[in-house]
């Protein structure tokens, strides 16, 4: 049966031209400039086989989860949707491997400083998690017969923009301490300490709140540029710690910081609520 249209499974030039596009739109985005993604889909139906506009947006889903894999950024209107053929990941991984203009903007958008914004209010800045793909805990699917070659790592380089880190910590410092006020808790936010700040990073967490009990909140802040499901890094210390206090604890995840900021909160263990990769390990000889 086709998919979406057309004469059946997609082809390398469908394949090609999507994946083109993709990168082309992705490029655009995270160089700051505007596109218009109805622009983008029609010009790219007229070189596709009949395919419907449904079958292009997973392709695009398709695409993003292939970028997630590969450790790269991908654009935040298309969620990363995976069983995509092996032909299309073949060539987005060519062409994310030769593009030289998506690997500057790229590195730049991992890398460029940022400060904390002035929001006049917090409306709307909070927003549900994103759902998990499977039970949290649980070991990543294998993808027989698919070899890597190339990884990029701008989710790496991004989680270690430190000026990116500091702002995110801020804006949450300022968050906090609006939140308790509204609720009639002055003196409590005049509490509100910036730990990683005033004791250092090996707390375990970044800022110390206050529950309108008086209670202590315990926040570990996550801060990415890039969509809501971009993974972080997050060390053993912190995720020991999130065991240990459980009930105090948050993870305050910002994702859009740079053009329109907004927050989730996951509460209680890490391993609880995320799924958690093994990413590197130690060479020891005793």
């Amino acid at each position: 049966m086709a998919e979406g249209g057309g004469n059946g499974g997609w082809s390398r030039v469908e394949v090609e031209a999507t994946v083109a596009d993709y990168l082309h739109m992705l490029t655009q985005e995270l160089a700051g400039q505007a596109y218009n993604k109805a622009e983008h889909r029609r010009a790219l139906r007229r070189l596709l086989d009949g395919r419907s506009e449904a079958a292009i947006e997973r392709k695009h889903q398709n695409i993003s989860a292939i970028l997630l894999e590969l450790g790269c950024p991908w654009i935040g209107g298309y969620k990363p949707l995976g069983n995509f053929q092996q032909l299309l990941f073949e060539v987005a991984q060519e062409r994310v491997a030769g593009d030289r203009l998506f690997d500057q903007a790229a590195r730049t958008a991992a890398e460029q400083p940022a400060a904390a914004p002035l929001m006049s209010d917090f409306e709307g800045f909070v927003v549900s998690p994103p759902g998990l793909e499977r039970s949290a805990g649980e070991a990543p699917k294998s993808y027989a017969g698919r070899e890597h070659g190339m990884k990029r790592d701008y989710i790496d380089r991004e989680g270690r923009n430190a000026s990116l880190g500091q702002a995110g910590e801020l804006l949450v410092l300022e968050y906090e301490c609006v939140r308790l006020r509204a609720l009639g808790k002055k003196s409590l936010s005049e509490r509100v300490e910036h730990i990683s700040a005033t004791r250092g990073d090996g707390a375990g967490y970044d800022v110390l709140s206050f529950e309108p009990s008086g209670k202590e909140r315990f926040i570990e802040v996550k801060t990415t540029a890039f969509a809501k499901e971009t993974p972080f890094f997050i060390s053993r210390n912190e995720v020991e710690f999130s065991k240990a206090f459980a009930e105090q604890f948050r993870l305050y995840r910002l994702f859009n910081f740079r053009r329109d900021p907004k927050m989730f909160s996951l509460r209680g263990a890490v391993p609880n609520n995320c799924i958690l990769d093994a990413v590197s390990f130690m060479g020891r000889f005793a």
